[in-house]
């Protein structure tokens, strides 16, 4: 079956295939690309300034602004229903962290670690005396201080599929 695209994305020349891959707000819902008008108000409401305007189109996060504390500031603001405020802490995203870590590369560092409020992050010590980070995913909020904080820009992000008791639910 080929892919749907939607008008949008054929004038802006996006026929690539699905932007499912964009993170895009809490919130958001699975027929956002249909839903969303690309008016702004959400990135405008953002207290952190991390809803940007995606080069595809539509919002994004980006977390080299800051991290996101999830306030629904951004989904009360949308007036077409592409971000629902219910929604919010249902947000798919996952840290995973890379091998361009500084603790990779034998560098003393716990930026990610220190930021980590859930505490997802902690630092397993190796032979030799080095320490790699470990990532617990399901402590992980994908809010993205980690990400923000590192100096490296080892900190990507992954969209987990939801567990079916979520789907159920």
């Amino acid at each position: 079956m080929a892919p749907s695209h939607s008008r949008r994305d054929i004038l802006r020349g996006s026929l690539r295939g699905s932007r499912s891959t964009i993170m895009r707000p809490p919130g958001a819902q699975p027929d956002f690309d249909r839903l969303c008008d690309d008016c702004g108000a959400c990135s405008r409401a953002c207290p952190e300034r991390i809803v940007r305007h995606a080069k595809s189109g539509g919002p994004e996060l980006d977390f080299s602004h800051g991290a996101c504390t999830f306030c629904g500031d951004c989904a009360r603001a949308c007036p077409t229903g592409a971000l629902v405020e219910a929604e919010v802490g249902n947000w798919p995203w996952r840290a995973t962290i890379g091998q361009s870590c500084l603790s990779h590369q034998g560098i003393a560092c716990r930026a990610c670690e220190d930021a980590c409020e859930p505490r997802a992050i902690r630092f397993r010590l190796e032979t030799g005396g080095r320490a790699v980070p470990v990532l617990t995913q399901d402590q992980c909020t994908g809010c993205g201080e980690c990400a923000f904080t590192c100096p490296a820009g080892a900190v990507a992000f992954e969209r987990r599929q939801p567990a079916k008791s979520e789907i159920t639910a």
